[in-house]
């Protein structure tokens, strides 16, 4: 009984899969896009991100597209959007743009 009991646990073990979650393409894109926005916007807080998604503008260039919600001091909120438009091929950035809204 204790035999037929420890090999269901050992091969329950054995045999549960093993998930890996890579992360995902926009990662990259998304540290930098907080870098920039934290570093244009030193006296507010980042306390919201969203990828909004990835367009190909050309068969070299790609743009990223993120929302982050940041809060100042005095604890008045707003959203920057933010748009890196790197090289397909080597990854590089290009240009970063960013845009101000109060939703």
């Amino acid at each position: 009984m204790r035999r037929s009991l420890l090999c269901f646990i050992v091969s329950m073990v054995l045999l549960t899969p093993c998930y890996v979650h890579a992360a995902p393409d926009y990662t990259k894109f998304g540290k930098i896009a907080m870098r920039e926005t934290q570093k244009r916007y030193p006296n507010a807080s980042i306390i919201d991100y969203l990828h909004m998604g990835r367009s190909v503008i050309s068969p070299v260039q790609t743009e990223e597209k993120f929302r982050l919600w940041l809060r100042r001091r005095d604890q008045a909120e707003f959203g920057v959007y933010v748009s890196i438009i790197f090289n397909s091929k080597t990854e590089e950035v290009q240009s970063i743009q960013f845009n101000e809204t109060d939703r």
